[in-house]
C-alpha cells in the first residue's frame, strides 16, 4: 500500500508504532520496522543521551529498515538534555523523529538540516495547522479515544480526522482507537494516510514489557479506561486499577484544591514498576479505549500482516461489493 506516509518515511506499510514510555525500546522498534512499519524508540525513557545512543545502535543491529525516535518536549523546571538527545539521534543516523508535547519549532532546523523527517503529535486541528506552519513534515492526529494525553477538547476521531483532512496540506496519520485492518481503512476513508498504534503494539510478543501488562490489555474492555488529571488540565487516559481509583477519589474530594503533589504517589515514577516488574496496581499507566478490540498477543509481523490483509479484503471485497450492488 502506497501513501504519502509510506513515501515520506521509506516504509512498506502505513503503520507507525508510537513512542511509549518504558515500552519503546529497541526490540519493539526493530520488530515493527522489520515487519514493514515504522518502529519508534522512546527517547526520554533512556535517562541520558549516551544511553539513547546505545539504544539506537542496538536497534540498528536488529534491523536495516527505517526506524525513528520519539522526543517529547516536557514543560518541566529541570529540562532534559535535549541538545544531547538530538545529537545522539543525528549521530545515530536516525531519519525520522516523532515529536510530542511542547512546540518543536526550535529543533526543526537542526533535525531537518540533518535530513530527518519530523512528525508531530497533535490532539486538535489548530495544533496540527501550527505544526504544518512551522514546517513539520507530517502530523499524528490523536483523537479523544487515545491512550495517554488526548488534550482537552474531547473530539473523537470520526470528527477530528475529516476536519484535519479539510485543513491540512501535509500528510497525517490517525492515532487513537487504531487496532486492525478496519481501523486503517476507516482512517484512510476519513482522510488520513496511515495510522499510529500505541496500545495495540504493547500487546505483542516483542514488546519488552511484563506479561501482566499484555494480559491486562487483552482482558480489558472498551469500558475499562479512565481519564485522570483532568482538573490539572493535563488529562491522561489510563487503564483502571486500584491506584487509578484512589487517584480519582482524591480528585473528587479535593476538587479545585487539587495539586500535582496530592497525586504524585499514583503518577510519578510508576512506569518501571508496571512495565518492567508487572506490578499492575503501582500507579496510573496510559492505555487507550482500543483495549476493547485487542484479543491476542501476536508477533509484530503477524499483527501487521493481518492488518494489511484485512484492509485489502475490506477495500477489494466488502466495499467493492457495495459498489457492484
Amino acid at each position: 500500500m502506497k501513501t504519502r506516509i509510506t513515501e515520506l518515511f521509506g516504509i512498506e506499510h502505513p503503520i507507525i508504532q508510537g513512542g511509549m514510555h518504558y515500552v519503546g525500546f529497541a526490540e519493539l522498534a526493530a520488530a515493527v520496522s522489520n515487519a514493514g512499519g515504522l518502529g519508534i524508540i522512546t527517547g526520554l525513557t533512556q535517562k541520558t543521551p549516551e544511553l539513547l545512543a546505545k539504544e539506537i545502535a542496538r536497534c540498528r543491529e536488529m534491523t536495516d529498515k527505517p526506524f525513528g525516535v520519539n522526543l517529547t518536549f516536557l514543560p518541566t523546571v529541570s529540562s532534559p538534555d535535549y541538545p544531547g538527545y538530538i545529537r545522539a539521534i543525528i549521530e545515530g543516523g536516525v531519519k525520522v523523529v516523532e515529536t510530542a508535547g511542547n512546540n518543536p519549532q526550535k529543533v526543526l532546523p537542526v533535525l531537518q538540516g540533518a535530513g530527518i523527517k519530523v512528525i508531530h503529535k497533535c490532539t486538535s486541528v489548530r495544533h496540527s495547522l501550527k505544526a504544518e506552519a512551522i514546517g513539520c513534515d507530517a502530523v499524528s492526529v490523536d483523537g479523544f479515544e487515545c491512550g495517554g494525553h488526548p488534550g482537552e477538547d474531547d473530539i473523537p476521531n470520526f470528527i477530528l480526522l475529516p476536519r484535519a483532512a479539510e485543513e491540512l496540506k501535509i500528510p497525517f496519520v490517525a492515532s487513537g482507537g487504531m487496532a486492525d485492518g478496519r481501523s486503517l481503512v476507516a482512517a484512510m476513508a476519513l482522510g488520513a494516510e496511515g495510522m499510529n498504534m500505541g496500545t495495540r503494539f504493547i500487546a505483542t510478543k516483542e514488546a519488552p514489557v511484563h506479561e501482566n501488562v499484555k494480559q491486562a490489555i487483552v482482558a480489558a474492555s472498551e469500558l475499562d479506561t479512565r481519564l485522570v488529571m483532568r482538573p490539572l488540565r493535563n488529562t491522561e487516559r489510563v487503564l483502571r486499577n486500584a491506584a487509578v481509583d484512589r487517584l480519582l477519589e482524591k480528585e473528587k474530594t479535593l476538587g479545585a484544591e487539587l495539586k500535582f503533589e496530592d497525586i504524585i504517589e499514583e503518577v510519578a515514577g510508576v512506569y518501571p514498576k508496571i512495565m518492567l516488574e508487572g506490578t499492575m496496581d503501582a500507579g496510573a499507566w496510559s492505555c487507550g479505549m482500543v483495549a476493547g478490540l485487542i484479543h491476542d498477543v501476536p508477533t509484530c509481523k503477524e499483527l501487521i500482516d493481518r492488518i494489511m490483509s484485512e484492509a485489502d479484503a475490506i477495500i477489494r471485497q466488502r466495499l467493492g461489493g457495495f459498489l457492484a450492488a
